[in-house]
């Protein structure tokens, strides 16, 4: 798997090559972005083109326009435009087969305790901290090495 939000940034020629070809090595790519005129049409093309599954939040009417072709007549533009917080329209591939397009409503996400940071932060800072002057000695004796 492959996770790449802020996809538009990763976007290179190769990137529409690395879409159309990602499958038959079982290269999984879930990708996030904003809003589609982000990518470049080329790219856009590769992306749809090749689209297994897609999770769509709330979107602008550019988008829900460009996006209706997905998932009409389940959901409409309007629909794509106004969706509720917490909430996405999905369309899956499933054994090569689409889904129908449905209402995937998320789990909001519960409040964190400030004391389990802070026993988080510490056991990370135990786990993988290293005192200061060891680690500006291991950066200083890098940059030795490379004169």
């Amino acid at each position: 798997y492959l996770y790449m939000d802020e996809f538009q940034n990763f976007t290179t020629e190769s990137i529409a090559t690395i879409l159309s070809e990602a499958r038959k090595y079982h290269l999984n790519l879930i990708i996030a972005h904003q809003f589609i005129k982000q990518l470049k049409e080329e790219i856009r093309n590769a992306v749809f083109g090749n689209v297994g599954s897609m999770v769509v939040f709330r979107v602008g009417a550019d988008d829900a326009e460009f996006l209706k072709n997905q998932f009409e007549p389940v959901f409409s533009p309007q629909d794509l435009m106004n969706i509720d917080n917490f909430n996405a329209f999905v369309k899956l591939l499933i054994n090569n087969q689409t889904t129908r397009p449905f209402n995937l409503r998320t789990i909001k996400e519960k409040e964190g305790s400030p004391e389990m940071v802070q026993t988080l932060r510490e056991m990370s800072r135990l786990k993988y901290g290293r005192p200061r002057e060891e680690v500006e000695e291991e950066i200083r004796a890098g940059y030795s090495a490379a004169e």
